[in-house]
């Protein structure tokens, strides 16, 4: 049944119907063939977002439209403008600090590379190509799912239950999210030497960054306030994300004043309808889940796994390249949903902490974002550009070693990745 379920999944998609309605089709045709009653949809969409920690999504993704539409953004690219931007490949380090700082604030990879776009890509293009700046914008934005507040995350933690904490999962994110943005810098830098890229900042001048850095100040207290909040405990995710939202009006409207009453509606609209995306692609694939649950998948993948091998590394990288191919053809969020109930359980059989098999899963099926022939960042950068994706993938493929390299460095060195979160006391 779970194949006739998957044909019908892959057939609807190839018709070119919606991701979360391919879902609810599929569903629908499980639960008839197992003669259970249609009824059965509707109470599973329901109880699947019935979730306290997912109405942290809108929020986020609310303060993230308020940010851009209050300038806050330019305010966060002025002072990392001063910082780095006169160093080889500067235009490319000030994009990276840049989707550093949103990310940290809004959490959502697409409506972070429409942000940094949006400020960005005409410098870009016109001192390194406009190849060259789609890629990095584009790898920058893949940022915005590892640093908390990560919705990935939100979701994950969600759908994994009691057995990981939220808070230790973004605390998780934090290292690995540097890492790969220190080592996208170093690429730029030795990119930019290499092909012989123009110098585009002023020289760093003391007075220039005290005065820049004091104007971006209270931008840059948003996320520490925000994220010390929820890694402290001093409140959840959900309230963190209506406490976003609350500070980027309130800088918008009072601080740079480029926030408009007019713009509210707009914003509403936007980060309700990412919003409406996430969740009706959790609510529907939860049903295929159901009927893949009751089809004792998980238990037929456990044996055949447990068959392959025993070690926990060698189970991880399976799991790994796995995910590689899933990301590469499927929404990560549908994949979080249909794919976090079969192998989290799996992973405790084989002594796995939570935790670090949450950064593996994340970090990889994050990468399908940048990979073709579906990855949503590509074809968001080819429509903002006017570019053939396949000028942008030409110029992608270091950003996706990198990310790659890092996941690969959770697998094999965890307690590196695990320390600041116990460290934290998780």
């Amino acid at each position: 049944m779970s194949l006739i379920v998957a044909v019908i999944f892959f057939v609807a998609c190839l018709l070119g119907i919606p991701l979360a309605f391919a879902f609810g089709v599929a569903g629908m045709a499980g639960l008839w063939l197992s003669r259970l009653p249609i009824e059965l949809v509707a109470s599973k969409m329901m109880f699947s977002i019935d979730s306290f920690p997912l109405l942290a999504i809108p929020f986020f993704m609310l303060a993230g439209e308020l940010m851009v539409r209050g300038g806050i953004v330019r305010v966060a690219v002025a002072f990392a403008n001063t910082l780095v931007g006169r160093l080889p490949g500067g235009l490319g380090h000030v994009t990276v600090a840049s989707g550093m700082g949103l990310a940290s604030v809004s959490g959502a990879a697409v409506a972070d590379a429409a942000a940094l776009g949006s400020a960005l890509m005409k410098p870009l293009g016109q001192a390194y190509g406009r190849p060259f700046g789609a890629a990095l914008i584009a790898a920058t934005g893949n940022l915005g799912p590892i640093l908390p507040p990560s919705t990935a995350m939100i979701v994950y933690a969600t759908i994994a239950g009691p057995s990981l904490s939220l808070p230790a999962l973004f605390i998780g994110g934090v290292l690995p999210a540097v890492l790969i943005a220190l080592l996208m810098s170093a690429y730029i830098y030795l990119a930019a030497r290499r092909r012989g890229f123009p110098m585009t900042g002023e020289p760093i001048r003391l007075s220039i960054v005290a005065r820049t850095g004091l104007r971006s100040l209270p931008v840059i207290m948003l996320p520490v306030l925000v994220i010390g909040g929820i890694m402290g405990g001093a409140f959840t995710a959900t309230e963190g994300g209506a406490i976003a939202v609350v500070l980027s009006a309130l800088l918008g409207l009072f601080y740079t004043r480029e926030l408009k009453l007019s713009d509210f509606p707009q914003a509403l609209l936007h980060a309700g309808l990412t919003t409406g995306v996430v969740t009706v692609i959790i609510a529907f694939a939860s049903t295929v889940t159901f009927i893949l649950s009751i089809d004792h998948v998980p238990q037929t993948l456990r044996l055949i796994l447990q068959g392959m091998t025993e070690d926990p590394t060698m189970f991880l990288l399976l799991v790994f390249l796995m995910l590689v191919v899933v990301g590469m053809f499927m929404e990560s969020t549908a994949a979080y949903v249909m794919l976090v109930p079969i192998f989290a359980p799996m992973a405790l059989v084989y002594g796995i902490e939570p935790l670090q098999f949450a950064l593996v899963f994340i970090l990889t099926l994050i990468v399908g974002m940048l990979t073709p022939p579906v990855g949503a960042l590509l074809f968001l950068m080819a429509g903002m550009t006017g570019l053939k994706v396949g000028e942008i993938v030409r110029e992608v493929w270091p950003y996706i070693a990198i990310q790659f390299g890092v996941t690969l460095a959770v697998i094999f060195f965890p307690d590196l990745f695990l320390f600041l979160p116990r460290l934290a006391g998780y």
